[in-house]
Order: C-alpha cells, then structure tokens, then sequence
C-alpha cells in the first residue's frame, strides 16, 4: 500500500465539473492487456465504478483522439498503470501529459500511479529502459522544436506522477493488490461508497450486479430507464438502495423518491415533484402552484443534467404521466441519465415504455437458511435440535426475504416447544405484518381479478386445468390471468400456474377473514375439516359458491344433506369423501360438478342443471343418471368413467353441446344411446373396456366432428364386425373423417378393412393385442405419426407406410394423443412372434422413422415445438445388432444407458441424439429390489405384462432426444434423468399393476438391456433435399436408408 495519502488536486475552482467515467485507466496495451489491466477493470466494475478502457491497441498518430481526450477530461480519478515499455509509445505519454494537465487545472482530480514491473526510481529518474526510450524520441523528434519541447513535458509528467504515492506491486500478490487499489478508489469516490450493503444484505451482490448490467452504463450519452417489479416484500426497494448508494456519486444530481403512491395521493403530482426539486437542488421553500409549473421546472433545472432518478412504489400510470407532463421522462433529464422505476405491477413499467424489466427472484435455498438463521438465532446455521423445524418455516416462506425475516425474529429466543407452537398458530393465523404488505397488491386489482386471484389462492394453484375451471366460473381468466401475472401475484410455467404460499395465504386469509369460525359464511371451501364441519351445521348458506375438496386427511363420515342446503353452489368438486344419508338436492346454479366415487345410485331427481358446463363422477355407484332427460343445453363434458354400475348411458338428446363423453371402465354397460348421434360437437368417445358393450347405434356414423375415439378392451362388439361396422366404404368420405386417434387394442380383430386407409385425418393408430395377420396398405395416411402393433401374435406383414409424414402442428387442439397414456411418435412392434421378411421391415419403418425425425425437427427449428409437449420420438422393432451408422457403441454393464453430451454441448450445429438399446425381458420369482412403476413411464414403451409376452427373442428400442432435452438439470422427465448434461436410463425391475385388465394382481419382470449405441445429430440432418423429382427424393432416401443405419446392403 501507498505510504503517504495520495495527493488529490484542491483547485480553488468550485464550479462543479461533469464526470462521465470514475476511472480513466491508462497502461500500454502489449505488456498488460489480457492479464493485470483486465483483472483491474473487472473488480472496478464488479463495484460498479464505471471505468474508461481504450479498446484501441495502435498508435493513433501525432495527437490524443478528440473522443479519448473528453473521457479524459471527464473522468474523476486516473490510473497510470507503469510497465516496461509504457515511455516506448508516444501515445501512453500524450496521453499521461493530459492527464497532468487535468489534475492542474480542474477540481477534485485525483492520480493513482501503478508500478507494474518497473521501479518508481526509473519512471522517476527516466533511467534504464525508460532513459533508452527518450533517447529515441529525442532522436526522432531533433530536427522538431515544438516536438522536443512536447518531450520535455513527458518527462515533467513522468516525474510528477511518479512521486505521488502508488502501489509498487512487482513481485506482490496481484489479487490482493487489486482489491487494495478497489478499495481506496471507493474511499476516494465518495463517502456513499463506504457505507455499501455488504454482509448484512444477503444475496445481494448478484442482483446488483444483475441490475446494472441492465442500466448499461457504458451508454454515457444514452438515456435508459429500468424497471424493477416482483410480489410485495422480495426485495425490490432494498435492491434499488443498494445499488443507488454505489453510483449515485458518478451523476450531477440523484434523487430517490420513497414511496411514490403515498405522495401522490397526499399530495397529487405536485409533492412527487416537489420532493424531486428539493432533493436534487436542495430548494427546501420551494413553492409550485401548479403541476404544470412543476412540470416546466424539473423540466428546466434537469433537462440538461446527468442525473440518477429512483421512483418507487409507483402504483398507477397517471403517478408518471402528471408527474412528466404527460412527456417521455427521458426527456426531463440530460444525456447519461439513469431512471429506475420500481412498481409491483409490470403493466404499468410496459405502458411507460421502460427499456428493460428486471424481476426481482426469491431467494435461493442457501441465502434463505442465512438469512433465517441471522433472525432466528442471530449466527449464520441452523441450531441443533431446530433443523426439522427450521427447515418447516423455509418451506412456507419460499424464500420470501419480508416473510423470513419477520418469523425468524419472532422465534428468536424461544425453545423448540415454543417453536413447535408458534409454527402452529402460524398455519392458521398469518403475521399480520407479511398480510399487511401483500394485500397491497390485491386492494388494486379490478373486482374480477381479485375473483381470480381468491379461486387461485384456495384450490387452483398449481393446476393445468385452470383455464377451464375459470372459463366455467364466466371469468375473463385469459385478461385475468395475464393481469395476475403483470402484478407479481401468480407465475406461469409451461401452462402450468403457481402461487407462493405467502400470497396463498393471503387470499385463503382473505376469505375467512370476516367470519373465521363459519365457514358455511364463506365464499369457498377448500380445507377438509373447514369441510367437515361445514356438513355438521344444520344452518342454510347463502354465501357460498365454491367446494373444492381433495382429501388428504383421513376423515369421519360426512352428511350428504348438508349440500342440499347450499344454494348457490356453482362449484363442486369432491374427493376422498365418505357420506352418509341421503342427497335429496344439488344446487341448479351448479356448473362444475366433479364427484369421484359419487356413493349414490343416481342423481337427485329434483336437480335441474340447467347452467351444468362439466359433469365427472369418476368411479361412481351411479346406475343410471336419471329418469328421461334434463335440460342440459351448455353440457360440453360427461365423464362416468369406471361407474362399474351403469347400466344405461343417458339419453343426451337436450344437451346437443357436448363435446366429450368418457364411459372408460363401465363394464355393465350393455349399449349406448341412439342420442348420441345428435351431439355434432361430440369430438371425443372414451369406451375403453366397456367389456358388456355389444353394439353401437347406426347414428354414430353421423358424428362428423369426432377427432378421438377409444373402443380398445370392447372384445364382444367383435359380434357385430367392430371396423367394417364403424368403417363401411360406402360412407366415405363423409363418416368420421376427422378421426385423429383411434384405438381398435384387445378388440380380437381378425381383419382390418381397406377403409381404414382413407381416415386421411389419422394421426394415431392403436392396434395392439388383435388377432389379424396383415394390414392393408397405409401409405395414404400422411400425418400418421404413431402406429402400436405390439401383442399382435398372429401378425406376419407391415403394411406400406406413408412415404411422407407430416408432423402434427401444435395448432391443433390436443397436439398429442389425447386418451392414450403415451405421448410416443413413431412405431411399437413388440410380441409379434410371427412376423417375417424381418429385414424389409427394419428397412421399411427406419425410412418411415427418418421422415418422423425430419417433420419434428424441421417443426422445433421453427421454434413451435414446446418444452411442455414435446412427445417420445421412439420405435421398437426386432433386432439383436446395434447397427453401425451408431458409431458410439456400448456394453451395457449395469443394465443402464449414459450418455454425456460435454463433446457437443457447445456446438451450435448439434441438434439431438438418436439412440438404439437391444433389450429382451425375463420373468422374475424373487421380488426383491423392485419398485412400482406406472404404464406413463414404461421403459422401454412396451407394455410388459407376462400374461402377453411370449416372444422373449431380442428386440431393438429406438428413440431420439433433442438437446433440449439435455437440461443443466432436469428430474421432472418420465423416463430418464439429466443432470448437468449426461442423460441416465435405467433398466430397473418393475412391478407390473394389472389391475385393469385382471383382478388386481401384480407381476414381477425384469427388463435386461445388452448393449446400446448412439450418435449425435446435427443441423444438417434435418431436411430432405428440396426438389421436384420425385425420383431424385427416393433415390436419395434409400441413400440415406444406407448411410444412417450403417446398412451396406440394405440389411442388418
């Protein structure tokens, strides 16, 4: 360090002097550029010390650039960075002349001499390599009067810069000398930069380094405005502080403004302009009396000024409008400004046209636990014997910084028994303090949204079907939703919507809040023992619209007649409920009626369901719904699922606006209702293991609109020939030609008819478990794109493919397969012992699995394939060799598959991988060491039951993955694991649940994988060759058949 202060220039001047950069650092580019000079510039701006670096390695000529000499000038504090060679380049001398000439003549200048590996005597003396490079200069310039008197001047400048005290750092630790220079620029800077937020803010270096790479504050000309936003109590003020402390030096007038809406409703736009004149020019008996007099003169004091502005908590629009003068803010100050806007609606930010947005995050596990634990015991970890219910707290705070730290101090000091009660009372009763901050943002919302945001808060947090329930409810849930997530109150990911707990809370708060104890009071139920005692209450209810129950409590009997006493229920869903009694009512008002395990016969007789949208009763004791018809004009939905009662669908002839049925599982079900043909919305029909349903109704061939239909498990209506039946080629075309899906599985089909190849719409074809020994020609069917013939024990030819797929566009309603339980893209041939001309089969679904490949990929190039939809590109054929066009080729030693993507992670033509793994499965008598696993997550995707294996010979699994895939770190996947971008697959034992098919007995397989192979893919695999000859494009598919699985002679 520096013995003595280092010298700082008092000119007597006190005109006050522009600085645009902190830190002028001057060095010669060859002997420090990329090592010491870079380390230097990256912890100044680390501090937010905005530093001057000239990018320019050359010399520039006989004179200092005009751009070079202003930033000069306008910087407040110089480094002379000395090395070998500094008096080597006339530029480097020019430029240290100047900045002796600013340290003279203008105020508050100071100099910081750096004696890289040059002693101070040398700079000091000119002597050594410094006394040979004047003696060229001198020599160049001789013959130059006025150049040798410039000379003169650098050798003054060379000696009065060296005699100021610096840092001599040859031979030093350059890490540790690099923060000892930091630090006394900061304390030169000013007194604001001493005083950073530093231990006791926690995580919040990040952020303001996050946020002031947002300003931009390179841009010394622009002027850029920011805003800040996230949920009440995050951190957004505290964030704004930390960062205005550290730069609000570099600028001619800051200001940061507390509490925007408070102002402006004290005292309109008038105060917010007051408070801004008076901060920044210190005007204490300033006197506006109008706003457009406070307009003109912010106007006129900063127009022309560098000025850093903070406006928080600004709450509505009109608070910048009035306050600017309905002018562009940018335009009320001078160039080089900063405005930082903070407001918990984002709306408001994008109406003022901010340049950028930052949201403020919660915080991270590790910074939460620090912070709780300087609250709750005052160290920075967790007290013995208070991890468990430490851990309790961080789970409801969910990193909330305003909710940590407001509980952790109120059990500071108290023993785990008083812990444990505190957390008690706390589920119940929230911190008053934490509500108080919250509701802020709800008593702004318009009367809908707050709608909205309580139905969130009570029972739709994180729920898919969101759109649907609130549709149902008549909200506006699109513009709702979007104002929800604008004001920091709900996230949406992937179509799913999450609230924090704290803001759960609050509404849930929100809701009791003026009868706690009644809840029969109350506009929603949603907890199982507010439920429970609601039923127990002899009293009618006139206030609530809302039950949502799904049990997670293991509770008493519950009477159903207490329902029948509610009167306006609109919303009913039930779940894990036993009742008793009798139902004798159900509300008419009723448009969500959702009732698994409905425990009744039939429906009250009385219920007129007039207004009823979606009516589930999944696994009901229902026979029938009830006697004749009931107004059902805006029914879109019924779902009697595994009602293993029913005994008689019913009739829908006044309820022409359905669009689905579900009947899956009702296996008394001995007909369907000749109604049926009159729903011409009906798109989707779900008779799946309907095992008593003998016949369809001839009116079913009218049912134009039908995209997804499942008759899989209906093995008796083969009496009637199921397909020629449903498919007779004297209807086409005009017969459910919009089939998209259909599902024909365990049907025992002997025969599929011709007709099958003209449903042009098909996408999805299931076929498993039947009895047929070929299919008719498929290569009509273009967006086919998932073909199962697993189980298919008679089956001996494939049929023609189509020759082109086309990809389902994700524009279409249900982009996926809609009854299935797989999302797989390609083609499952498992079990199928009597297939022959196995070779021209491998040849013929690989060419058909390449245009699969290519549709998707051309899709997701085009950025319209979602993260959240994206399907199991997967084929399973048989076949014991990996093929060579797999040049990664593994022995499988754990029975798992591994790939590593760290060779082609970075490279920007890498795309995916496809893989091939040769599996065959054993049945297993020792039941140790295997686990459940469910039919959505098979692996490979074949269906495993023993009772249908009995092809046991080896098989090949294909399947693709893109590099999306490959997520730093991903667990939310169905089949494979990735962290940090290896992908894992494990063939683990399972345990098969049959308990659909057979009595609920379990089977015990194992799934051996031999060896497996894979290889990347890249851009330029993805299309075809475009072209007009038609010959041209096979000739170069069967080409390509060769070159991608590595067939020499089109064989295996």
């Amino acid at each position: 360090m520096p013995s003595n202060a280092i010298i700082q220039c008092t000119s007597s001047s006190s005109s006050p002097a522009t600085h645009i950069y902190d830190v002028f650092v001057s060095f010669r580019g060859e002997d420090t550029r990329n090592n010491f000079t870079d380390f230097l510039f990256h912890a100044l701006r680390t501090k937010a010390i905005h530093v001057f670096k000239d990018h320019q390695d050359l010399e520039k000529g006989k004179s200092i650039a005009p751009d070079l000499l202003q930033a000069i000038q306008a910087s407040r504090l110089f480094i002379v960075v000395f090395s070998e060679s500094y008096a080597s380049s006339t530029w480097c001398l020019r430029e240290l002349a100047e900045i002796c000439n600013c340290f003279e003549t203008l105020p508050r200048r100071v100099i910081i001499p750096i004696f890289y590996d040059v002693r101070p005597s040398v700079v000091r003396k000119q002597s050594g390599c410094y006394e040979k490079a004047f003696a060229e200069h001198e020599k160049r310039f001789r013959e130059d009067e006025v150049k040798m008197e410039e000379v003169q001047r650098w050798r003054q400048a060379l000696t009065q810069v060296a005699n100021l005290s610096g840092w001599d750092i040859r031979n030093k630790s350059q890490s540790e000398q690099i923060g000892e220079i930091v630090q006394t620029v900061i304390n030169i800077l000013g007194p604001k930069m001493s005083k950073l937020p530093k231990d006791e803010l926690v995580g919040i270096e990040s952020r303001v380094e996050e946020l002031t790479n947002l300003l931009q504050l390179d841009l010394v000309n622009d002027v850029r405005v920011v805003g800040i936003s996230g949920m009440g109590g995050i951190g957004k003020t505290t964030l704004a502080r930390a960062l205005y402390e550290r730069i609000c030096h570099q600028y001619d007038f800051h200001c940061f403004i507390d509490d925007v809406s408070k102002i402006y409703r004290d005292s309109s736009s008038l105060g917010v302009q007051k408070e801004l004149i008076t901060r920044c020019l210190s005007e204490k008996n300033l006197e506006i009396c109008n706003a457009i007099d406070g307009t003109y003169l912010v106007w006129t004091r900063l127009h022309n000024a560098r000025t850093l502005l903070v406006l928080d908590n600004v709450d509505q629009c009109e608070q910048l409008k009035l306050f600017t003068g309905n002018r562009d803010i940018r335009r009320c100050v001078g160039g080089g400004s900063r405005i930082i806007i903070i407001s918990r609606d984002e709306h408001i930010l994008k109406t003022h046209g901010v340049d950028d947005v930052y949201q403020v995050q919660l915080l991270s596990w590790e910074n939460a636990v620090q912070l709780f634990c300087r609250n709750a015991f005052k160290v920075n970890y967790i007290l013995d014997d208070y991890e468990e219910l430490a851990r309790e707290v961080l789970s409801h705070a969910q990193g909330h910084p305003l909710g940590i730290e407001v509980i952790g101090s109120s059990l500071f000091g108290r023993n785990v028994s008083q812990w444990r009660s505190a957390l008690g009372r706390l589920r119940y009763s929230k911190d008053r303090n934490i509500m108080n901050v919250l509701r802020i943002s709800f008593d702004q919302l318009e009367e809908e949204e707050k709608e909205i945001f309580l139905d969130i808060a009570c029972f739709l947090h994180n729920h898919f079907y969101y759109n649907e329930i609130l549709s149902i409810r008549g909200f506006d849930y699109e513009n709702g939703i979007s104002a929800l997530i604008e004001k920091s109150l709900i996230t949406c990911e992937y179509g799913d919507i999450y609230m924090h707990r704290l803001l759960m809370d609050l509404g849930q708060s929100i809701v009791r809040e003026k009868s706690p104890k009644e809840p029969l009071k109350w506009s929603r139920l949603w907890d199982c023992k507010d439920f429970e005692k609601a039923m127990l209450d002899n009293e009618a209810s006139e206030n609530l619209e809302v039950i949502y129950i799904e049990c997670d409590l293991l509770l008493g009997t519950v009477r159903a007649d207490g329902l029948s006493k509610i009167r306006h229920l609109k919303l009913l869903k039930l779940e894990d409920v036993n009742f008793s009694g009798n139902l004798n009512h159900l509300s008419n008002e009723l448009a969500y009626l959702n009732w698994k395990e409905y425990p009744f016969k039939c429906l009250p007789q009385s219920f007129q369901p007039i207004k009823l949208v979606e009516l589930y009763l999944v696994g009901s004791s229902i026979k029938r719904l009830w006697e004749g018809t009931k107004p059902l004009h805006n029914l879109k939905l019924l779902d009697l699922s595994y009602s293993e009662d029913l005994v008689e669908m019913p009739d829908v002839r006044e309820a022409l606006n359905i669009e689905k049925i579900k009947l899956k599982g009702c296996i008394k079900l001995p007909k369907i209702n000749p109604s049926i043909g009159l729903l011409k919305k009906l798109s989707l029909l779900n008779l799946r293991n309907c095992k008593n349903l003998v016949s369809l109704p001839n009116t079913i061939l009218g049912l134009n609109s039908l995209e997804y239909m499942d008759v899989s498990g209906c093995s008796k209506l083969l009496q009637r020939d199921l397909v020629s039946y449903l498919l007779p080629s004297s209807t086409f075309p005009s017969s459910l030609t919009c089939l998209r899906e259909l599902n024909l599985s365990f049907c025992n089909l002997v025969r599929i008819p011709d007709a099958i190849g003209k449903l042009s719409c098909l996408e999805h074809l299931n076929l498993e478990g039947n009895n047929f020994t070929t299919l008719p020609n498929l290569d009509n069917l273009f967006r086919l794109y998932h073909l199962n013939l697993q189980h298919c024990k008679r089956f001996k030819y494939i049929p023609v493919l189509p020759s082109q797929t086309e990809f389902p566009s994700e524009t279409c309603k249900l982009p996926l397969p809609y009854l299935t339980h797989e999302d797989l893209v390609g083609l499952i041939l498992y079990n199928c012992p009597e297939l022959v001309e196995r070779e021209h089969c491998s040849s013929m679904v690989f060419s058909w699995m390449i245009q699969i490949f290519q549709s998707y990929e051309v899709r997701c190039s085009r950025n319209t394939c979602s993260l959240k939809l994206r399907p199991n590109i997967a084929c399973v054929i048989p076949g014991s060799e990996i093929p060579r066009w797999f040049n990664n080729q593994f022995g499988s030693m754990d029975n798992s598959i591994r790939i590593d993507t760290s060779p082609v992670m970075h490279d920007n033509n890498w795309i995916g991988v496809m893989c091939c793994a040769i599996f065959h499965m054993d049945i297993e008598r020792d039941m140790t060491g295997y686990r459940y696993i469910d039919r959505s997550a098979r692996i490979p995707p074949v269906d495993l039951r023993s009772d249908l294996v009995i092809d046991h010979s080896d098989h090949m699994w294909l399947f693709y993955l893109s590099h999306q895939d490959f997520g730093e770190r991903r667990y939310d996947c169905r089949w494979y694991t990735s962290y940090n971008g290896v992908i894992s697959v494990e063939f683990t034992k399972l345990m098969m649940d049959t308990a659909e098919f057979e009595k609920g007995e379990h089977q015990y397989v194992k799934v051996y994988v031999k060896k497996y192979g894979y290889r990347w893919v890249y851009e330029q695999d993805r299309q075809l060759p475009n072209s007009v000859d038609g010959s041209y494009c096979t000739r170069y598919r069967k080409k390509l058949e060769l070159v991608f699985y590595g067939f020499t002679t089109a064989r295996l």
